[in-house]
């Protein structure tokens, strides 16, 4: 009778360690999110928890503020909620392999937002095409300055894609340079893209190169505002051609006025409205189409990439066409 007992606590206490099965007409999502302190994610949060609702989703928004240590612990709590899916916008691309693979043996797919996870088992990646982010940025400078010194402005160290926007910036660069065009006279990265960081990255470059810098190939728009507010304490704005992403409204603004060159429009509805898409699909075991792979260094990851868009001041209205900003947003009214 004793042994029938025990096999039958045995039992129990093996399905109680099962993970709990995903209701697939109202899946759990859990979204862990780099820093919702950044105009660019609280957007993507907004447009996410919209697109999974109408799905029939519920979704728990967890913001890392910057640091590692709490985003691994947030998603440590996500798992302990049961969710049925992660989604990860990761701060640090490299230190996420344990709480990946917790999150897997618990039964939750987890998908990589935006920016790819590294050495970890995820079962999908979604992002814009960031190599081409970087080609539309380099050329973009290019463009406006064919000859002249160069300064790189890079994106944090931490994460991956800035990597692989550098790959894009140097594919349009790398022919100028070897004819001669132009020189790079400093590259350097920027922590947190922090814009802070950017202005006093700058403001010593301009000093180590007497001012003589024609181009800036900033990665995104926060490290073109930090590099532009220190060019314009040289009554530099607007002479040198800078580049950025993310169409955040200041930029916008300030490619109105002719201080920054470009940035680039990267439609953050459709990518939440298709990550949103995608995890519901994971959640439910239903196969979503891929359009490439991407290897992390521990598997080549599904994935889907979108198509970002080239922004100056001849088309900065398809802002107001796709509903991203407002006509009195964008002039400030």
């Amino acid at each position: 009778m004793k042994t029938f007992k025990r096999t039958l606590l045995a039992g129990a206490l093996a399905l109680l360690s099962l993970p709990v099965m995903a209701d697939a007409a109202h899946p759990k999502i859990g979204f862990s999110i780099d820093d919702l302190r950044l105009e660019r994610w609280s957007r993507d949060r907004d447009y996410f928890v919209a697109a999974a609702e109408k799905l029939d989703a519920k979704v728990f928004v967890q913001s890392a503020d910057a640091n590692e240590q709490k985003q691994i612990s947030q998603i440590e709590n996500l798992i302990s909620r049961g969710v049925d899916v992660i989604v990860i916008v990761p701060f640090n691309a490299t230190v996420l392999t344990n709480a990946v693979a917790e999150a897997k043996k618990a039964g939750i797919k987890v998908v990589s937002y935006d920016r790819l996870i590294l050495n970890a088992d995820i079962d999908a990646y979604i992002s814009f095409d960031n190599e081409k982010v970087g080609e539309m940025q380099a050329g973009g400078v290019l463009k406006a300055a064919p000859k002249g010194n160069y300064f790189l402005l890079g994106g944090a160290p931490t994460d991956n894609n800035a990597k692989i926007l550098r790959e894009g910036q140097m594919k349009v660069l790398q022919p100028a340079i070897d004819k001669g065009d132009i020189k790079i006279v400093g590259q350097q990265w920027v922590k947190e893209w922090n814009p802070t960081e950017a202005l006093s990255i700058v403001e010593n470059a301009l000093t180590r190169n007497n001012n003589k810098i024609d181009g800036i190939v900033a990665s995104n728009d926060a490290t073109a505002g930090g590099a532009i507010q220190a060019l314009a304490a040289q009554k530099m704005a607007g002479k040198v051609p800078i580049s950025g992403q993310d169409a955040d409204l200041a930029a916008v603004k300030r490619v109105l006025d002719g201080t920054q060159t470009m940035t680039v429009y990267k439609p953050l509805k459709l990518i939440a409205s298709e990550a949103a898409k995608l995890s519901v699909q994971l959640a439910r075991n239903e196969k979503p189409t891929y359009s490439s792979q991407y290897d992390n260094g521990n598997k080549k990851v599904d994935t889907i990439l979108l198509t970002p868009t080239a922004l100056t001041k001849d088309n900065i209205d398809l802002l107001e066409k796709d509903g991203f900003y407002t006509k009195a947003q964008i002039a400030g009214q």
